[in-house]
């Protein structure tokens, strides 16, 4: 069953009066689910939450981290073809593609928990002091890269699976401590559905905190530009132009 609403802490949230459809572009017709938009209220308990599970997230061990996004993988595996049979009906791509960007998906997830394992991604970089060093005193220096905080990611609409909810931009945010929040794409919203789904139930078998991840749908200009503007929103993730950026 397709999750129709927004994606807010670990539950799927149903607060809003408008919806939008997804077009099956094989047969020129909207299929038959109606799937909520965010409206303003979801959109700053996202936000809020988001925030509040930085500090938690963050501080996790990397190995925790790692376990969530080895989970996401078999979730999104143990869908089989009917993630990619939604997928294709949404968005005319052929099944062998599809699966073979399921894969890819799977994989970018397994490699950033690899990352996040080893937690190689601080690559620290130690400069000790010289108190002897003339004509004064080296000080010790010592830097390291940490989690920015959460950051929002639009689904792109080319890679519905290796660039979107479970994507890339995803899997390296959350590899590294930072909450994420996705802006689905308005192009297969049920695809997007079914993967954020399988982080929720991620989420919850490895206890990560309420607002690791969430996903909120609606248009761009309504939804996204609300989630931009969010003060928690430490960077955003896109595929697309300078136009569309800005």
């Amino acid at each position: 069953m397709i999750p129709l609403g927004n994606l807010i802490g670990w539950e799927w949230s149903h607060l809003g009066s408008e919806f939008q459809l997804s077009f099956n572009p094989m047969e020129g017709k909207h299929l038959p689910e109606h799937f909520v938009t965010a409206n303003t209220d979801e959109i700053s308990r996202a936000l809020r939450l988001a925030q509040h599970a930085f500090e938690h997230f963050s501080g996790l061990a990397g190995e925790k981290r790692a376990q969530f996004l080895e989970q996401i993988a078999q979730a999104i595996e143990t869908l089989g073809d009917s993630l990619l049979d939604r997928c294709h009906r949404e968005t005319g791509l052929p099944m062998a593609r599809l699966a073979g960007e399921r894969g890819r998906t799977c994989n970018q997830l397994r490699l950033f928990a690899q990352l996040a394992r080893s937690e190689s991604w601080r690559a620290p970089v130690l400069d000790l002091a010289d108190p002897e060093r003339k004509p004064l005193p080296k000080p010790d220096i010592r830097t390291c890269f940490a989690a920015l905080g959460p950051v929002l990611v639009f689904s792109a609409g080319n890679f519905p699976l290796a660039f979107s909810v479970a994507g890339g931009d995803t899997a390296s945010a959350l590899a590294v401590g930072c909450p994420v929040i996705v802006k689905g794409h308005e192009g297969h919203l049920g695809t997007s559905a079914l993967v954020a789904d399988c982080i929720r139930q991620a989420g919850l078998a490895t206890g990560m905190p309420e607002g690791t991840f969430q996903m909120l749908q609606g248009p761009g200009p309504q939804v996204g530009r609300s989630l931009v503007l969010g003060e928690p929103i430490r960077a955003v993730g896109f595929t697309g132009s300078l136009h569309a950026g800005r």
